[in-house]
């Protein structure tokens, strides 16, 4: 049992304490390129122009994402990089035959004999999922939820995404995290419509595996999307993909300023609620008595 349950704290789809794959996965590709800018360094090339901005005294930089409100179009970056390193970085081709694209072609052009050996290439990915994100006008958050639900699929059934079924399993994750994460749910027949060569039966049935795969457990709990948000960000910072950076100036100050009102206007009404169900010891005191009225 102890072995049990230090695995299931391993997960990091369920427990915020564990560290993300697809981070541990990048680090080794991370490290060669902090290795390769070193030895540049040292060897006196001219380091080019600073794609990076620095805030200063006179100036602020900022980027308009939020854990609670991502920027869409780094987020969905940022995800399918995480989706590159664990394709290039996978330990074996574990698969079920649901996932193959041979079997369960998404198009009827006819898939390449190598398709099971080539390893896609970052801008491939990102076009597939960007295309899905705007076609069924998904949002950021329903982003970083598929990247859950997909570290979910590859740890409770242990397999491994691949060249060979790395589009069914992003879709399927895609799929299931917009009807859960998203208020208004995108159907499956809709997504036959952006894939126009896809049946609505394959879809269906690939969403029922996809959910006994992860046994029905689609909760993602604040601390794990969190987590995931900011090892996200992390990954950006490593592989010199910044978000996009404006200066501050008095009308996003404003803004800004709104919404930290808003929000501190919210938890003051929360408190006050509390306070309204339930009085502990430290609140009685300073409560006024009134002289009971006899009749």
């Amino acid at each position: 049992m102890p072995d049990l349950d230090l695995a299931l704290e391993s997960n990091p789809s369920d427990h915020a304490r564990a560290s993300t794959i697809f981070l541990s996965k990048s680090q080794t590709d991370v490290h060669d390129k902090r290795k390769s800018n070193h030895i540049n360094h040292i060897s006196h090339v001219s380091p080019g122009p600073l794609s990076k901005k620095y805030s200063s005294c006179s100036t602020i930089f900022i980027d308009d994402s939020t854990v609670s409100q991502p920027n869409l179009k780094s987020t969905i970056k940022c995800v399918t990089l995480a989706i590159y390193y664990h394709i290039k970085n996978r330990d074996s081709d574990r698969s079920l035959d649901i996932f193959d694209e041979k079997l369960h072609p998404l198009s009827r052009e006819p898939v390449p004999d190598d398709y099971s050996r080539i390893d896609p290439e970052h801008k491939l990915i990102y076009r597939f999922v960007r295309t899905l994100f705007s076609a069924a006008q998904l949002t950021a958050e329903c982003a970083i939820v598929t990247l859950v639900y997909l570290e979910r699929l590859l740890t409770y059934a242990e397999l491994d995404i691949c060249p060979s079924n790395w589009k069914r399993i992003v879709l399927g994750a895609i799929l299931l995290a917009s009807k859960v994460w998203d208020d208004q749910a995108v159907w499956n027949v809709d997504y036959c419509q952006i894939l126009k060569d896809i049946t609505v039966e394959d879809m269906n049935e690939m969403e029922r595996q996809f959910l006994e795969l992860l046994q029905f457990n689609i909760n993602v709990p604040a601390s794990v999307y969190a987590k995931y948000y900011f090892d996200l960000r992390q990954l950006a910072d490593d592989n010199n993909l910044s978000f996009p950076l404006e200066p501050l100036n008095n009308q996003r100050a404003q803004k800004l300023e709104a919404i930290s009102r808003l929000c501190e206007d919210k938890y003051k009404e929360l408190s006050r609620a509390a306070m309204r169900r339930s009085l502990s010891a430290d609140n009685l005191i300073g409560i006024r008595r009134s002289n009971a009225v006899l009749s």
